[in-house]
């Protein structure tokens, strides 16, 4: 049952130039295997961890560094949870998190799914 939905768009530009003038953004958003990624890649992180937000309906608890999105069977992005926000997380009954995420044209984008097996 899909408990909660959230996309976000990040313009990359924007995104570069704010990384540009607070390079600590690095390490205060991002995993450290997420870090030596290019921008427009970071970008498309940053905007998955935006929907993941707003599809849990809540950022309370979550910890941007307990976010990092790796590679999934196939190549295809998912998440990799730890600390509070995988406690907050399985708290709140979600079991999947589905994410897509891209960047083109000058933007990235992110979207995410969050589904509980069990019915309520």
């Amino acid at each position: 049952m899909i408990v909660g939905i959230g996309v976000d768009v990040v313009d990359l530009a924007r995104f570069e130039r704010a990384v540009g003038r607070t390079p600590r953004l690095r390490d205060r958003l991002f995993a450290e295997s997420e870090r030596p990624l290019p921008l427009r890649s970071l970008a498309a992180r940053f905007a998955a961890k935006e929907a993941l937000m707003k599809a849990l309906g809540s950022a309370e608890g979550l910890v941007w560094n307990d976010i990092a999105i790796v590679s999934g069977d196939g190549g295809a992005p998912t998440f990799a949870l730890s600390g509070s926000t995988a406690r907050v997380v399985a708290e709140r009954g979600i079991d999947v998190l589905h994410l897509s995420m891209t960047h083109d044209a000058g933007i990235a984008i992110a979207y995410v799914v969050a589904e509980s097996r069990e019915q309520s």
